[in-house]
């Protein structure tokens, strides 16, 4: 069960995400042309879910090796710089991630340190930063799992299927 949830954490995620996101959108538009009123913190929770939806679909693209890619230059590059272009591109994104996680991490910080409150549920709005963080974490590791297949097998060493 811990290796299921180990191995599959982003796709529970996304979809116990979705699954609340398509409900909560089906009662607002039922409420809504059933009464005339709508549930005024149901915009807030699916921009919030899409967010969130973004970020832990990014993990499970790059688990995969399924992230956007521009294969042009790959296409045009000798067989014997795909490796170091490879780790080159790994260390870029590694990189990236990790500071999208740092900065993800600050702004949630300074969220909760002012003490801002969300606009229509009157919550602590870090609630909804606090998983940006991990997120980017999980997308470095997932990435990071992906490049490591990729060079103990040797397959998918194109740039765009890491």
């Amino acid at each position: 069960m811990m290796r299921l949830l180990l191995r599959d954490f982003e796709k529970i995620i996304c979809a116990a995400l979705f699954l609340g996101m398509t409900a909560l959108g089906f009662a607002n538009v039922v409420v809504r042309y059933g009464t005339r009123y709508s549930f005024a913190a149901s915009e807030e929770l699916l921009v919030n879910g899409f967010l969130l939806l973004t970020v832990f679909g990014a993990a499970l693209a790059a688990r995969r090796g399924e992230h956007l890619a521009v294969t042009v230059v790959h296409d045009l590059m000798p067989r014997v710089l795909w490796l170091p272009v490879l780790l080159l591109s790994v260390a870029l994104s590694v990189i990236l991630l990790g500071l999208s996680a740092w900065f993800s991490w600050e702004a949630m910080m300074n969220i909760k340190r002012v003490g801002m409150r969300s606009y229509a549920l009157g919550i602590p709005a870090w609630y909804y930063q606090a998983a940006l963080p991990f997120g980017f974490a999980l997308v470095c590791i997932r990435y990071l799992q992906h490049a490591w297949t990729v060079m103990r097998t040797g397959r998918g060493t194109e740039i765009g299927h890491v």
